[in-house]
């Protein structure tokens, strides 16, 4: 049976993607990794509590290989946009050592690890495909409203670390593919604040990301195995760096 991994799985867009496989034909070895406890009843869903530290995580991946799973996909959902303090600036006097390094935690640093830990679960005859939601906000060439100091770098960051970590995997893991994801503004908690402005048919549910997310990244024939990160919308097209 192909597994599947999911970490930052308390997110309402995880949520739904477990409840997407579930739908499937295809019988799915769900893992969720949180550092939330989440209430469920699924036994078709295994939980791991991990808080992201490298012993955590490291349980984690010796956990996972001695079951000998059939990897097939992994999606990052990890992020943060916003808290109590502080919101995405509109300007430079804006920028916060605290909320900066805190994002660049939640959305760059955290990912990179949970990429870390499943590399062992990793060789060339692996066909897995690896997803982190990232966000369009991240890329240099579609910059030009300016703002967002913060999580714009963050997701940038992101963005180069994958694009560094699929070439390496390139040689270690020919058949693993990285992809960033970005799911359109969301109607969860993380884009509340935010959503005035949006028009009502740019407003996306759980369930559709989830859908557009499983559709353009669990075996999707157009994902080449080039040693590049692909960097998709939610419709599918390719952003630019």
């Amino acid at each position: 049976m192909k597994t599947v991994i999911l970490f930052g799985a308390s997110s309402a867009i995880a949520q739904s993607y477990v409840n997407h496989l579930n739908q499937q034909a295809t019988q799915f070895n769900i893992i969720c990794v949180s550092s939330s406890n989440i209430e469920h009843n699924d036994d078709k869903v295994t939980y791991f509590y991990s808080d992201y530290s490298a012993q955590s995580l490291n349980e984690l991946t010796q956990s996972l290989k001695s079951q000998q799973i059939e990897l097939a996909q992994v999606i990052i959902f990890n992020g943060q946009l916003h808290n109590d303090q502080h919101m995405p600036e509109k300007k430079l006097e804006e920028i916060n050592s605290d909320y900066f390094m805190q994002l660049m935690h939640s959305n760059t640093l955290v990912p990179l690890l949970c990429l870390q830990s499943i590399v062992p679960l990793l060789n060339h005859k692996t066909h897995c495909a690896i997803t982190a939601l990232s966000a369009r906000v991240g890329s240099i060439n579609d910059n030009k409203l300016g703002g967002w100091y913060t999580y714009r770098a963050s997701k940038s960051a992101l963005n180069m670390l994958f694009k560094t970590a699929a070439i390496e995997l390139a040689r270690r893991a020919k058949n693993t593919k990285l992809v960033l994801f970005h799911p359109g503004t969301t109607d969860t908690q993380l884009s509340k604040p935010f959503q005035k402005n949006v028009p009502a048919d740019k407003l996306f549910t759980p369930d559709f990301v989830a859908q557009q997310l499983f559709k353009f990244t669990y075996e999707n024939p157009q994902l080449e195995l080039n040693g590049e990160p692909a960097y998709l919308d939610w419709q599918g097209n390719t952003i630019k760096w």
